[in-house]
């Protein structure tokens, strides 16, 4: 068959390490990047690249964040929300006190601003664990939502309380504001959405990535044999709050345009922890895949009952959107913790194996 390891030979140890050992998977993987970087933006219609694929790649950013936290390190956190919130206030007040900052040095900066706030609400963890932790990082939910409400220095004063992504442009493309189009600005997004998976990826497979998932496994067992808990985990709460701030600023300058503390209320948090869940903890494509579901599902649900001529009401659309996703949780909990990676995973051995799969 085409999909076959047999012959494929490792005469160095860079290429036993690498992200993507057989020959196939590198093809489809340049081949994936190809079609999303030429083709989408050439067919896709307008509506599809602002509503829906630029979201569903800031929140796949963001779950790649939650799942190196909650899923390698083994730390709960339902501070997402907040994290984002402050990588999108940051990169306004930066955007906004230096009109000159590249655009781009802008959404870094953001990350690193989230990173260390991340780093603070991190520090807990040394002591907490589970449930506690998680109670932990619901206070910064409710804080840091709290402080950028009430201290209008982070919106420049204004009024009515909004922050707006002002129009920057890099190498002459208008990247961010009104007249930036949308293909330009899935382009970026996507640009980070890919950068950041990489190098996650190869993240996880390193010593700090077995580190995390020593700790995640038996905090006390991986102390005994010399990993330094709280280093190993607040550096988890960085890179985890980096991404999620990064998420936050493309949500504003490249999504939404401007906003206010409801985009990124509790009900964020919980939404980028479905993704990892049904996608799968532990792994870096479980964030893609759960963030696609979760991102589709509604649009699925919307559009199914036309082609089979039926109408739903909207309420009810909500409603049934609501109880699926409880139910897919539940069932990927019991049947497969491991979710849509793990699928993904058996569906390639058993390929690898055909026609005797089992």
């Amino acid at each position: 068959m085409l999909y076959r390891e047999t012959g494929q030979f490792k005469t160095t140890y860079a290429a036993d390490q690498a992200i993507f050992p057989i020959f196939q998977d590198r093809v489809f993987l340049f081949a994936i990047i190809a079609f999303a970087y030429i083709v989408i933006p050439l067919i896709a219609s307008e509506y599809w690249l602002q509503a829906v694929l630029i979201p569903l790649l800031i929140f796949a950013i963001a779950a790649v964040g939650l799942n190196i936290l909650t899923g390698y390190a083994g730390q709960l956190s339902l501070g997402t929300g907040a994290f984002m919130a402050v990588g999108a206030y940051s990169a306004y007040k930066l955007a906004t006190g230096f009109p000159e900052l590249n655009i781009i040095v802008v959404f870094i900066l953001s990350g690193v601003s989230a990173a260390l706030i991340g780093i603070i609400f991190g520090l807990p963890s040394l002591r907490i664990k589970g449930f506690y932790l998680a109670v932990a990082t619901l206070a910064a939910q409710f804080f840091l939502i709290w402080m950028f409400n009430r201290v209008p220095w982070w919106y420049n004063y204004n009024s009515s309380g909004t922050i707006i992504a002002p129009p920057r442009e890099v190498a002459g493309v208008m990247l961010t504001g009104p007249t930036a189009t949308a293909e330009t600005r899935y382009l970026l997004v996507l640009t980070f959405c890919i950068l950041g998976g990489l190098l996650a990826k190869n993240l996880v497979r390193g010593r700090v990535g077995r580190h995390w998932m020593a700790i995640r496994d038996m905090d006390i067992a991986a102390e005994i044999i010399g990993i330094r808990l709280l280093p190993n985990k607040l550096l988890a709460f960085a890179i985890s709050s980096f991404y999620c701030g990064v998420a936050g600023a493309l949500l504003l300058f490249s999504y939404l345009g401007s906003a206010e503390t409801e985009a990124f209320d509790i009900f964020v948090s919980f939404e980028v922890l479905f993704m990892i869940i049904i996608g799968g903890l532990g792994s870096i494509l479980g964030a893609y895949l759960g963030a696609a579901f979760i991102w589709l599902l509604p649009i699925f649900l919307t559009n199914a009952p036309q082609l089979v001529g039926l109408s739903m009401p909207v309420d009810f659309q909500k409603h049934l959107e609501v109880m699926i996703f409880g139910s897919l949780i539940v069932v990927f909990l019991i049947f497969e913790p491991a979710g849509l990676a793990r699928l993904w995973q058996i569906g390639k051995e058993k390929l690898r194996r055909w026609p005797f799969p089992y």
